[in-house]
């Protein structure tokens, strides 16, 4: 039974609580976090769902949960900007990571953690769960099995509602140097689909604007992807949705088959269409428990299970350069290759030509 330990309580150390309780491979061994009331409340929750009576130990000094030798892999569920130097310290304490998007705010950090993840021979897998869905695993096989011809164009919206009192809840919200932007921190999921099932790409041109809330960071985004195939992806995203959340949808179009999955949780299939009507989709799909999915297989993988799905940082760093290269985009009002060279959000701060 592998022990995990929890760096960072707040709301969303809830999901990956829940996913731990139904893990029957996985212990809920550490937490840490400077407010000694919110560990209690998360190690009540634990013993609640999970039935567990073993000790949870409480940590509000990080140097002491990474000695802890009950901890095999750490899960860094902090604000954005203490993602990377958390990825890192636990590295280089040989933990295995679990790391919440975004991976990092800088280019250079995002490197750094795959880099040293290699060096150390632990494992950093990235939150990108919605691959792990079955309808998303699905459409993975049958597109790298041609299935769908050539792919030509992937479309992706999100269409969310973030208000001021979300942004009011935690200062370091809509903060560039400390939050990274909408893009980063709701639409990475979307991005992370539509690059995973597209292939690798090279150019990438965007557009954004804030709209009236009082902060730092992006409202609206647009984007163009050129993908090395000759393929396009459009990203159309926003957080002022009136008057809460509406939609999210991914859809992909080739010259043999066309598919659209929407809805909040990507649980509604609108189009399921291939030149092969056997291609059916898989029954049940929208019953998943997708985090809990990719516990499943992070444990398999770090058993020797050489066929479990992981999603490396090398892997997870793709999605953040292309909204890297978006938002550079931005900045210097022209399309961005990639490879980048250096980017870190705290570089839009003072941008202000977008705004």
């Amino acid at each position: 039974m592998m022990g995990f330990g929890i760096i960072g309580c707040g709301r969303i150390s809830d999901r990956h609580i829940a996913s731990l309780a139904k893990c029957d491979r996985a212990r809920l061994a550490a937490l840490c976090d400077v407010r000694v009331e919110r560990m209690d409340e998360i190690e009540q929750e634990y013993r609640k769902l999970s039935g567990s009576k073993s000790e949870v130990a409480k940590y509000q000094d990080l140097a002491e949960l990474l000695q802890d030798a009950s901890v095999q892999t750490v899960i860094i569920a902090t604000p954005s900007a203490l993602h990377a130097e958390l990825a890192k310290a636990a590295i280089a304490k040989g933990k295995h990571v679990i790391l919440e998007k975004p991976m990092a705010l800088s280019l250079r950090d995002a490197d750094e953690i795959v880099k040293h993840a290699e060096l150390h021979q632990v494992c950093v897998h990235m939150c990108h769960q919605l691959r792990y869905k079955p309808i998303m695993k699905r459409l993975k096989q049958l597109i790298d099995a041609g299935a769908m011809g050539t792919l030509y164009l992937g479309v992706i919206s999100m269409r969310l509602q973030r208000s001021q009192a979300y942004y009011e809840a935690a200062p370091w919200r809509g903060t560039w140097d400390q939050d990274g932007g909408m893009l980063l921190n709701q639409g990475i999921h979307l991005v992370d689909l539509m690059q995973w099932f597209m292939g690798d790409y090279d150019q990438v041109f965007g557009s954004m604007l804030r709209g009236p809330l009082p902060k730092q960071t992006e409202d609206v985004a647009a984007g163009i992807v050129k993908f090395n195939n000759g393929a396009i992806g459009i990203i159309e995203a926003n957080t002022l949705t009136y008057p809460s959340n509406y939609d999210n949808s991914i859809t992909l179009f080739g010259n043999k088959g066309t598919v659209c999955i929407g809805g909040i949780g990507l649980n509604e299939i609108r189009k399921w269409s291939f030149d092969d009507p056997t291609l059916e989709a898989p029954a049940g799909s929208n019953d998943s428990d997708e985090h809990l999915l990719m516990y499943e297989q992070f444990i398999q993988a770090e058993e020797g299970n050489a066929n479990a799905m992981v999603i490396h940082a090398s892997e997870g760093k793709k999605a953040l350069e292309l909204i890297f290269a978006l938002y550079d985009s931005v900045r210097t009002q022209q399309a961005v290759q990639v490879p980048l060279t250096s980017f870190s959000t705290g570089m839009m701060a003072n941008e202000e030509g977008w705004q």
